[in-house]
């Protein structure tokens, strides 16, 4: 779940896990004419310029008016305030709201499949809520004051699932600070769904996301991995789209020194041999 907060200028990423777990070719087989709202990508914009905003789901429900609406997920997560903000928003919608999760709705996406006044989860797919989490540099007194920050944020998410799952917070919590995962019955015996989607409305695209695209996407997770800050692995992944070459030069995968520990990650050389890998497995899949 991802956090943007510019007057202590952190971040918490998308869960690797999560990441790796997301398949993002699965998607609804849908009817011509429905009002449905698909949400197949990251929350908030990425570094692609996409992803799933309120400004998007907000024009959406515009052009579907007055109606039922039913809003199809797959998804890893994102920025944890869109996510808050786009659950609002169906809150608001003045007909009711269907939320139905197709293979994966973790961390902020999960706040937004809460927002159905019906929640479906596919058998085989998969709810996950946890903590906000994030990579970090700093003395004891400014981390302490980030986990003192975050832990507001968890607070509030506790709520929100507690209200709308019928579980007391306390037993959300330890949810949430073990990282869950429910499939589609779990989830709808613990409350967080209130029933199951059958498998004729999910389908596997004919040409998917792309190899490139996801790849690109776990680039990312790893290059936070090693400290590297959002900008810079938003121009770098950038670069690597179009073709234009990295300020890094030749085949290095990012700017980050490897010659200096970091505080915020524990492992840099593993986490730039994985990104070096992914950026190699991606400029095979663009020859």
């Amino acid at each position: 779940m991802q956090l943007n907060v510019k007057a202590r200028s952190f971040n918490c990423e998308l869960s690797p896990r999560a990441l790796d777990l997301w398949n993002p070719d699965l998607r609804a087989a849908l009817e011509s004419g429905t009002d449905t709202i698909t949400m197949y990508g990251i929350i908030g914009e990425d570094w692609y310029g996409e992803g799933v905003t309120l400004k998007r789901v907000d024009a959406a429900l515009r052009a579907i008016g007055d109606k039922p609406v039913t809003v199809y997920i797959n998804s890893p997560g994102g920025d944890m305030f869109e996510g808050i903000a786009i659950y609002n928003r169906l809150l608001e919608h003045s007909q009711e709201v269907t939320t139905k999760v197709l293979g994966l709705a973790a961390s902020a996406a999960s706040v937004i499949a809460m927002a159905g006044a019906k929640r479906e989860v596919a058998k085989t797919a998969f709810l996950m809520i946890h903590n906000c989490w994030t990579y970090s540099a700093g003395n004891r007194h400014a981390i302490r004051e980030l986990a003192d920050t975050m832990e507001e944020f968890d607070r509030a998410m506790i709520s929100l699932y507690a209200d709308t799952s019928g579980q007391d917070e306390a037993a959300v919590e330890k949810m949430l600070d073990a990282e869950t995962y429910m499939n589609g019955a779990n989830a709808v015996e613990k409350g967080f769904a209130t029933g199951l989607i059958s498998s004729s409305e999910v389908e596997q695209a004919p040409n998917g996301e792309g190899a490139q695209a996801h790849s690109a996407r776990k680039l990312d997770a790893a290059l936070a991995k090693s400290g590297m800050p959002r900008s810079e692995r938003r121009k770098l992944i950038s670069e690597i789209k179009t073709g234009t070459p990295s300020a890094a030069g030749g085949d290095t995968p990012c700017a980050v020194p490897t010659d200096k520990p970091r505080a915020v990650a524990p492992d840099v050389s593993a986490s730039l041999s994985e990104a070096t890998a992914i950026l190699n497995s991606i400029k095979g899949l663009s020859r």
